[in-house]
């Protein structure tokens, strides 16, 4: 009876082994960039949530032929489903297409909104990013802002280049490449502003872009509407000096911790799924509510 029931205690736990789900997520975030490590922590608070395993895959070259690379390897392993950042449509778009005809649920998250459909994904959670800049860009030009340069440190993701184009149908504006290496992006937005003393904006797409164009703009000694998006503790402290006007927040937890839910109601609910996209944003925040999310920046938000 003994054996018997250990036997059956055996085959119960390997079941359950096998039968749990297991969610993968692919983004193109960089290790410089405190925006990610929110990301992840919100795809392992929802796995956790579910009882399931999660693994989280990132590209720190940002090379989007090595991302595309790790979409295939990741789908090979056969996931109960996949979470994909899609900066980059043109070079990501084949190995998404290949993991869902493979036959994984793919739900595309924080960049790509336009592509993702055409792609095969499920649905798309993140911030309407041509939406963001535009608002960025009225609120700035409301403020003052007449002429800006926009700070990107990724030109080749398209999100961010939507967030300054949004923008500059507001204030003119022109592109500064950055790079995501913080003494690197201090350097060159410091050349910028020097060859463009006439600008009275600056625009960061990232956080530690805005931190390092802030250290630019002190050194020179020029005094500009400066926004930003996304938060860390450093963009807090620069709004709560008076530095940053605002910072636009697209809550990324929630697109990590969303589609490892929505997979998980997808997957065990006869493909359960929401009517629409979920967007995370856009929301300001400035000197009136900082307070209240400093203490999140960086870890929820």
């Amino acid at each position: 009876m003994k054996k018997f029931l250990f036997t059956l205690f055996t085959i119960m736990f390997v079941a359950g082994v096998v039968s749990a789900e297991r969610y993968v997520m692919v983004t193109h975030g960089e290790g410089n960039d405190p925006f990610w490590p929110v990301v992840q922590k919100g795809g392992e608070d929802a796995a956790r949530a579910i009882g399931a395993d999660f693994e989280y895959i990132y590209n720190p070259s940002a090379d989007m032929a090595d991302m595309a690379s790790s979409i295939q390897a990741a789908a090979a392993t056969s996931p109960d489903g996949m979470v994909i950042s899609l900066p980059d449509p043109d070079s990501l778009g084949p190995a998404i297409k290949a993991a869902v005809a493979s036959g994984v649920p793919v739900i595309t998250m924080n960049s790509g909104l336009e592509s993702s459909a055409s792609l095969g994904a499920l649905m798309h959670v993140g911030q309407p990013e041509f939406l963001a800049g535009q608002s960025a860009g009225a609120r700035a030009k409301a403020e003052g802002a007449t002429k800006a340069l926009c700070m990107i440190q990724e030109a080749y993701n398209t999100a961010l280049v939507d967030r300054c184009e949004g923008y500059g149908e507001a204030v003119p504006m022109e592109f500064t490449d950055t790079t995501s290496d913080p003494a690197t992006i201090q350097t060159r937005a410091t050349a910028a502003l020097q060859s463009n003393p006439d600008v009275d904006a600056v625009l960061s797409v990232g956080p530690h872009v805005c931190d390092a164009v802030s250290k630019a703009l002190d050194d020179l000694g020029m005094t500009v509407h400066h926004s930003c998006f996304d938060l860390s503790p450093a963009v807090m402290d620069l709004i709560n000096a008076g530095k940053v006007a605002f910072t636009i927040d697209q809550q990324q937890r929630l697109q990590g911790y969303m589609p490892i839910i929505v997979l998980h109601l997808y997957n065990n609910g006869a493909g359960l799924l929401p009517g629409a996209n979920i967007p995370s944003g856009p929301g300001f925040v400035d000197k009136s509510n900082a307070s209240s999310v400093a203490a999140l920046a960086g870890i929820d938000r």
